[in-house]
C-alpha cells in the first residue's frame, strides 16, 4: 500500500499544479487569441446561422427566385460575407419592423449586398451588371 501511494502522490500533485496553470489557445503558430476575439468569432457564427435560417425560409427563397436570383449563390455569396459585413447584416435585421415587411426588407438587404459585390467585380451573380 505504501508502495502504491509513494507512486500515486507525485502524480496526484502534478496534475493538480497542472489543473492551475492558466491555458492558452493559439490562433497561429506563435500569436495568442483574446477572449473577447473568441466570443466574437462565436456570436459571427451565430449571426451566420440566423442569416441561414432566414435564406432557408420558403418565402424569402420564392421572393430571391422572383428577383432573378439563384440559390445557391445567395447561399456561397453568403458564406463569402466577412465577419463586418455579417454583423452588418444581423444589425439591420435586428432594426427591422417584425413582420412581412421585415422579410421584404432581408431580401432587399441581401439583394444590394450581392448587387454591390457584383459591381465591385467581387462576385458574378447578376449578369446585368456586367
Amino acid at each position: 500500500m505504501k508502495r502504491l501511494l509513494r507512486i500515486l502522490n507525485p502524480l496526484l500533485i502534478l496534475s493538480l499544479m497542472m489543473g492551475t496553470m492558466p491555458l492558452t489557445v493559439q490562433a497561429q503558430p506563435g500569436q495568442l487569441i483574446s477572449t473577447q476575439s473568441a466570443l466574437d468569432a462565436a456570436q459571427v457564427d451565430a449571426d451566420r446561422e440566423r442569416i441561414g435560417n432566414l435564406l432557408a425560409r420558403a418565402d424569402v427563397r420564392e421572393q430571391l427566385v422572383n428577383y432573378g436570383v439563384e440559390l445557391n449563390e445567395v447561399e456561397a455569396r453568403v458564406a463569402a460575407l466577412s465577419d463586418q459585413e455579417v454583423r452588418q447584416m444581423t444589425e439591420q435585421l435586428d432594426n427591422m419592423p417584425a413582420g412581412a415587411n421585415a422579410v421584404v426588407g432581408a431580401l432587399l438587404t441581401v439583394f444590394i449586398i450581392l448587387l454591390v459585390t457584383d459591381l465591385l467585380g467581387l462576385t458574378h451573380v447578376f449578369p446585368f451588371t456586367r
